[in-house]
């Protein structure tokens, strides 16, 4: 649309950002782009800027945000420290193909190139793990690559862009065309795609769909659970996406991730056809790369994904099928049956084996955190939010909590830690659903001051804070590999429901089974940010292991 008005680059920015939609975005404040702040207080009414107490914590709200809207989030940081601070927000959106734009302010041009005050050169630092990075350097182009921005975070695989905005650049004065609103190219099943899976189907004994990547919508989750039901093929969801599909239903066996069952690996390297949809085939869905053989799996192999570039990356496919997880779950209905009741054994049994993984166990200690888990999944709404950290504590959600649609998890399958509260901030400020994060106290310490954030903005997220006194996973690992030999892995922590309570929040220590309900409560009609410190026996590692007592 032309614009014959005069306007700073700031204030061009941020015209942009409104035509394509955007409004709500995630910052910490710095003087690298006081233009663009500036032009942000015209347009307050539509659009919200969240002022957050770290960069690296801005991006990872960013991030969640993408994941929950499944459009391009916005981040704000300054040059420098900001930037390296925000970096792991950009590792997690890329690894979780989650779009998002990270705006980036930049010494003036006059200084570019000379090592200036906290230069860096942006092409260079982000771009092995952003989808694309430029840096604007006149103002009547901010239009053109703002627009870009937008479609390359969210064509093929979404993921993760940066755009580096020298000072200058933003306090110039020019007369730019806006432009249109952005249009995500999306890749559609080719004719024929359908019919030729549907031969495969018909010539498998024990046949599995492994579902996962991002994308997947209410409707597109529904359209392909019902083919699933129909064939009744088990279906298996790749690291961290267990709600690509309601869990409760027949055909469903678990992630092939961290905390699935056991035997779900066999079970794929038993299977004579896998269905791959949506899903990198990356390192933790694939069990190191073990499940099938590498570049040339046993089983045959169907991989259908939205970008071409990640078929063939590491599995040569038997049937390379490009397209978006959504365009796939409609046209699977067009997928043909096999002999009633063919596979129904084969189902059956990984069927089992999964309800058998989230049955209830009995764990030796005062605070069963299985319990816990029962607790949230008998009283949360259907569509309450669960966000998850890096570490071992994850499993006990992973492992016994039913996800299903709408999207229920917000998890970083970077494994980064000091997601989970960003995360559940963001979830909270974004959205009126009730939302809880699971989180160690590791990862706690690393943006739990987060919380600050959240009692700024009026958003009550519940923060279940599993505190052992240690890295635990690292713990285990050092356990095992290097028994008696404990270092670096201790971890005290200061009084964290004081810390709570400082912050703002409703804060509680919960040490028995007994004791959390009621707890749980409290913090839900507190209508507050809430802290839940869970004081968890640090010898039960895992939902699964359990540590040797110190000698």
């Amino acid at each position: 649309m032309r614009n014959t008005e005069m306007r700073s680059g700031g204030r061009v920015l941020v015209d942009q950002l409104l035509v394509h939609g955007s409004s709500l975005g995630f910052c910490v404040p710095g003087e690298s782009y006081l233009a663009v702040l500036d032009a942000l207080h015209d347009v307050r009414d539509r659009f919200r800027l969240i002022n957050v107490r770290h960069e690296a914590a801005a991006a990872h709200m960013a991030e969640a945000h993408g994941k929950l809207s499944g459009r391009p989030s916005i981040c704000f940081v300054t040059r420098g420290p900001g930037a390296t601070h925000a970096a792991v927000g950009v590792h997690t959106a890329m690894q979780d193909s989650t779009p998002m734009i990270l705006f980036i302010g930049q010494v003036g041009r006059e200084a570019l190139g000379r090592e200036a005050f906290q230069e860096i050169d942006y092409r260079a630092m982000f771009g092995g793990v952003a989808k694309w990075v430029a840096q604007i350097e006149r103002a009547d182009r901010i239009p053109e690559l703002v627009s870009r921005a937008f479609h390359v975070a969210t064509s093929g695989r979404p993921g993760p862009v940066v755009l580096s905005l020298p000072e200058d650049v933003l306090t110039e004065m020019v007369a730019a065309t806006d432009a249109l609103p952005y249009q995500p190219a999306a890749a559609e099943i080719v004719p024929g795609a359908i019919d030729a899976l549907s031969d495969l189907l018909k010539q498998a004994e024990r046949p599995i769909f492994i579902i996962g990547g991002s994308g997947w919508t209410d409707v597109a989750s529904a359209q392909f659970a019902a083919t699933a039901e129909r064939l009744g093929v088990p279906v298996a969801c790749s690291f961290r996406r267990q709600d690509a599909i309601d869990n409760g239903s027949q055909v469903y066996c678990g992630d092939i991730g961290t905390s699935g069952p056991p035997t779900l690996p066999k079970r794929v390297r038993e299977a004579d056809l896998v269905v791959a949809v949506g899903t990198r085939l990356g390192e933790m869905t694939t069990q190191g790369y073990s499940t099938m053989d590498v570049p040339q799996p046993k089983q045959r192999l169907v991989h259908i994904h939205a970008d071409a570039d990640e078929i063939g990356t590491v599995f040569r496919a038997d049937l390379a099928i490009v397209g978006t997880v959504a365009s796939f779950a409609g046209a699977s209905q067009r997928l043909e049956s096999s002999a009633a009741g063919r596979w129904e054994a084969w189902r059956a049994t990984l069927r089992s084996e999964y309800e058998a993984t989230i049955a209830p166990v009995s764990y030796a200690s005062n605070l069963d955190l299985s319990a816990v888990i029962a607790h949230l999944q008998a009283v949360l709404p259907r569509d309450a939010i669960l966000t998850l950290d890096a570490g071992n504590h994850t499993g006990w959600a992973q492992r016994f909590f039913r996800f299903g649609r709408p999207g229920r998890q917000l998890g970083p399958t970077s494994g980064a830690m000091g997601y989970s509260v960003p995360a559940a901030v963001a979830a909270a400020i974004a959205t009126s659903r009730v939302v809880v994060g699971c989180v160690g106290d590791g990862g706690f310490m690393m943006s739990g001051l987060e919380l600050a954030t959240a009692v700024q903005y009026g958003a009550a997220p519940i923060i279940l804070v599993f505190n052992n006194g240690m890295y635990g996973t690292i713990r285990m690992h050092q356990e095992r590999e290097y028994p008696g030999r404990v270092v670096g892995t201790d971890l005290p922590s200061p009084d964290l429901v004081a810390l709570g309570l400082s912050l703002g929040c409703h804060a509680e220590r919960v040490t028995s089974t007994g004791a959390f309900a009621p707890a749980f409560e409290r913090a839900r009609a507190s209508g507050r940010a809430a802290l839940i410190e869970l004081v968890c026996d640090p010898r039960q590692i895992t939902t699964r292991s359990r540590m040797a007592a110190p000698d």
